[in-house]
């Protein structure tokens, strides 16, 4: 009997299928960006700058003044980047980032004020000073206290240490921050009669910028704000108070 040979079942050919170069997903932090976020930082800061030198004809009897407008808008910036996303969000901060912040602000302010405690008491005093009743006079000790732990460091903190340096590196923050300071505070400084308070002022700006741009980087944002709150007591408030 004819059996007819067995072959193997033919396979079925394969598709061609092209092969694609997957694109790489951008991680999903959750946040939702909105158009031009990136050079919205940079126009706030041209802004603040320009505002910060406009109003040197006010000083120095409407420093105060002068003071609450620039960081009203700085916080301002800050605040509308975090609301549309251009910033970090808050989170829980873990205690020993807290605690570092404030060390670090202790590790800047103490010797500062170790090696020139009569320098920056006079600095503090040419720089809060405003028209009272007619005169020009030292500002009450609450409104100075209430501008070092407040206004300064929420405003400052959320600009530049929470929207700009959101997408640029540490030190670049720190020079902006460094020359944002002095427009704010060289006019109100008499430099050609206290040649030395230009010169010690000049140094802790830079130190200051570049620590707590540092420390936001290495702890977060809460502990860059709490140590600029301690150099601001270290270094302004309490000169303030013994001058």
């Amino acid at each position: 009997m004819y059996t007819q040979p067995s072959h193997p079942p033919e396979e079925p050919e394969e598709l061609y299928e092209p092969e694609y170069e997957e694109m790489p997903v951008a991680p999903d932090d959750g946040r939702r960006r909105y158009r031009a976020s990136g050079n919205d930082a940079t126009f706030g800061y041209l802004i603040a700058i320009a505002l910060a030198i406009g109003l040197t004809p006010l000083l120095p009897a409407s420093a105060d003044m002068r003071y609450t407008i620039i960081w009203a808008l700085m916080a301002g910036f800050g605040v509308l980047a975090w609301l549309l996303g251009g910033m970090t969000r808050i989170e829980q901060e873990a205690p020993e980032d807290l605690a570092w912040g404030v060390i670090f602000g202790l590790i800047i302010g103490a010797p500062l004020l170790l090696i020139g405690g009569s320098v920056l008491a006079t600095s503090v005093g040419l720089l809060f000073r405003t028209s009272i009743d007619g005169s020009i006079l030292p500002m009450p000790p609450g409104v100075v206290l209430a501008y070092v732990i407040f206004a300064m460091p929420l405003a400052e903190t959320l600009f530049f240490r929470g929207v700009l340096q959101e997408t640029r590196p540490f030190w670049l923050v720190a020079a902006l921050g460094t020359g944002w300071s002095l427009a704010l505070f060289a006019p109100m400084l008499d430099i050609a009669n206290y040649p030395g308070v230009g010169i010690l002022v000049g140094v802790a700006l830079v130190l200051m910028n570049v620590m707590y741009s540092y420390v936001r980087d290495r702890n977060g944002l809460a502990a860059s704000w709490l140590c600029q709150i301690t150099v601001n007591i270290v270094l302004l408030f309490i000169p303030y108070l013994s001058g």
